[in-house]
């Protein structure tokens, strides 16, 4: 490791920023370098400019992928070599306004049908029954099940806030199922060992490729052709509960969402929703005259 990636990951230490963000941000600074072919403190502002057009327009990177660029650009300059540069300033990725894929309560069935291992059906179905975000679904551990008030503690999940959520009944009941069959005494989902069998002696949970891997197998197992990922697992429990009449507020507590601004999303993905907007806005005009 180079004194000036050291240097950076220090920083970012210091700033406190996510494990998986500091990779992230090393990645770009390391892309940079490897399109220029030197060090990027050997770069000067015009390179940048020509390397975020390279971006746009040769590598139709995604506005998503030239936002983490520019962020990582940005600390590395500005915070790890103390320098300003006019064209960080000036990039501006336009913003996306996508929706979710939203899986139906029938074809989340169908999925976690497919799933053939204990191990990753079990998983699959608390990021789903839970609301869980896939690194928060691996990690769960023992102590973070309170059965007495049907609750799941969320440790240190996204910006680092602990939360709970609601623990369904047959939740808690697959995990006591499935825990009998490993009893390691930290990990709900310990990675597998010899022949597929966990082991209480493994100190890593499940890995979190394994899952999105068995997920992907699952979901082309059940015929079904929507463009589906773990986390869209996520975000059909809020959509579902949503469509149960759950407050909305309620679910951004949940979800651990900081603004209530993005859990409304999910008012735009029920057609539940919909349908009852429409009920009550015909009942609230019947009698005009």
């Amino acid at each position: 490791m180079t004194l000036l990636r050291q240097r950076m990951i220090e920083d970012m230490q210091l700033r406190g920023l996510s494990e998986r963000t500091q990779v992230a941000y090393v990645a770009a600074v390391r892309q940079l370098a490897e399109y220029f072919g030197k060090s990027p403190d050997q770069l000067s502002d015009e390179d940048l400019r020509r390397y975020f057009l390279y971006l746009t327009h040769d590598k139709k990177a995604s506005p998503s992928a030239t936002t983490i660029a520019l962020c990582a650009l940005k600390f590395f300059y500005e915070q790890t070599l103390q320098q300003a540069w006019p064209t960080l300033s000036l990039v501006r990725p336009p913003k996306e306004h996508k929706l979710p894929v939203i899986l139906s309560v029938d074809e989340v069935h169908r999925i976690l049908d497919c799933l053939r291992r204990p191990y990753y059906r079990v998983c699959l179905s608390t990021i789903y029954a839970c609301g869980l975000r896939l690194q928060e679904g691996v990690h769960l551990q023992v102590a973070d099940i309170d059965s007495g008030r049907m609750m799941i503690h969320v440790r240190q999940g996204k910006e680092r806030k602990d939360r709970y959520v609601p623990l369904p009944q047959r939740t808690l009941e697959l995990l006591r199922a499935y825990w009998v069959s490993h009893r390691h005494p930290v990990w709900l989902f310990p990675s597998p060992g010899h022949r597929g069998i966990p082991l209480p002696t493994t100190s890593q949970p499940l890995s979190v490729r394994g899952v999105q891997a068995a997920f992907g197998a699952a979901l082309k197992d059940s015929g079904l052709h929507k463009r589906a990922t773990v986390h869209t697992l996520r975000h059909s429990w809020a959509t579902h509960l949503l469509e149960t009449g759950i407050n909305l507020r309620l679910i951004q507590t949940y979800l651990g969402h900081t603004s209530l601004r993005t859990t409304a999303l999910y008012t735009h993905l029920t057609d539940k929703a919909e349908v009852l907007a429409t009920e009550a806005i015909n009942r609230l005009m019947a009698d005009l005259p």
